[in-house]
């Protein structure tokens, strides 16, 4: 059997399942390909819409959340849909090379451009959406699949409304990497990095598209009276992991000096004496490291990390998120992206598997409260291993061979 596994880079999520996927069913010796699809369309595009939503994630959450609302509508959907299934038969020469027994789609871009194909009778091949939420969106829908894969029940009435037959979707979880289900030793993970096990762990961890507040939240942490630890992983983001590791290391020394007003002397009076000498405290201000902490750039071992930690600050992403659950950890949310991410969050917080931070809030009081909490921790990390997914490759596999067999 051959199957083919079209993604996407926006975002991080979309190809990390697609390699989880192609990793599982390469050991059940069903041959592979995982594609970038708008990559192998083109380098330019995939450059573009890549660079636009990260864009617009970052500097501009509320015209992207707008267009996230919107392209929810059926007919804005029908519109985006059409335009992006232009492109679909470019993927012909891929599909007629490899020739797959069947489709597995980790991005809605992905979806659509099989979905057409298969309407205008290209190809006839099974098409199993994968989806990397936990809540549906209009542009995951396709006339073309024939089995969608989805994080969690909660998502079969909204996706019913939208027309989907409830009978196609399986709510299996968004599939990470077998590693994360695998126990570890927590008290040698943590020795290995010369941390103690007699403390809480912190981690936190920068998404794919970066972690605007972690700094802020970093030193606002160092105020805390209770005792932790923390460890911090920025991903592929050199200008932040250079930035904590100046921060950590105590050099961060913010220099204000040419802001610095040039007063004449006339001009000194108390009022402008008082300025001079909070602009000088200012520049010579730094932070005061209070918790033991160690700082990772990017790694392939996250579930180590998380292993280690007792909670995890994160933004909510569909990935990150269900990689932490797989490890039973709760989680301190921080910087959603407005739409699929926010939406991620509202799922967490209702199964009471993770707390919100706000970042223009203090947000030391909700830390502190779920560590001096013990037993409400313990129910947070319960509801996580309660939310078990660990079934999802293989159910995904089952779910394949089903649909090659009866084509």
């Amino acid at each position: 059997m051959k199957v083919i596994i079209l993604s996407a880079t926006t975002g991080g999520g979309h190809m990390s399942a697609a390699n989880a996927i192609s990793e599982y069913l390469s050991e059940q010796n069903i041959e592979t390909k995982v594609v970038d699809t708008l990559e192998y369309i083109s380098p330019i595009l995939n450059k573009t819409i890549t660079e636009t939503y990260e864009f617009l994630a970052k500097r501009s959450p509320k015209l992207w959340k707008l267009m996230y609302n919107s392209s929810n509508h059926r007919a804005i959907n029908k519109v985006v849909s059409s335009s992006n299934s232009l492109i679909s038969r470019k993927l012909m020469p891929l599909l007629n090379d490899f020739k797959p027994d069947l489709i597995v789609s980790t991005h809605p871009f992905a979806t659509e451009m099989i979905s057409k194909l298969k309407s205008l009778n290209k190809i006839n091949l099974p098409l199993v959406c994968v989806m990397t939420d936990y809540a549906p969106h209009r542009t995951w829908i396709s006339s073309g699949v024939d089995a969608y894969v989805v994080a969690n029940e909660n998502m079969i009435e909204p996706m019913a409304k939208m027309g989907v037959n409830t009978e196609i979707i399986h709510p299996f979880g968004i599939p990470v990497d077998e590693d994360f289900f695998s126990e570890k030793n927590k008290g040698s993970i943590l020795s290995q990095m010369d941390l103690s096990l007699s403390i809480p762990t912190l981690l936190i961890m920068a998404g794919s598209c970066g972690f605007a507040n972690m700094e802020n939240v970093y030193k606002k942490l160092q105020k805390s009276k209770i005792d932790f630890q923390i460890i911090i992983i920025t991903g592929k983001n050199p200008r932040l992991y250079n930035s904590m590791q100046s921060l950590i290391s105590g050099s961060e020394t913010k220099k204000h000096h040419k802001f610095i007003p040039k007063f004449k002397i006339q001009n000194i009076n108390l009022h402008n004496l008082r300025i001079f000498k909070n602009l000088i405290k200012k520049g010579t201000d730094k932070v005061a490291i209070t918790k033991p902490t160690k700082i990772i750039y990017f790694t392939s071992e996250v579930s180590k990390y998380m292993a280690a930690a007792d909670i995890i600050i994160t933004k909510p992403g569909g990935l990150t998120i269900s990689e932490a659950l797989a490890c039973n950890l709760p989680m301190a949310l921080f910087d959603a992206i407005p739409g699929q991410e926010e939406e991620n969050a509202e799922f967490l917080v209702s199964h009471n598997m993770a707390v919100k931070l706000d970042s223009k809030k203090e947000n030391i009081e909700v830390i502190e409260n779920l560590l001096s909490n013990p037993e409400e921790l313990r129910n947070m990390r319960y509801n996580c291993e309660n939310f078990d997914k660990s079934g999802s490759l293989a159910n995904i596999h089952t779910l394949i061979k089903s649909l090659v067999k009866y084509n």
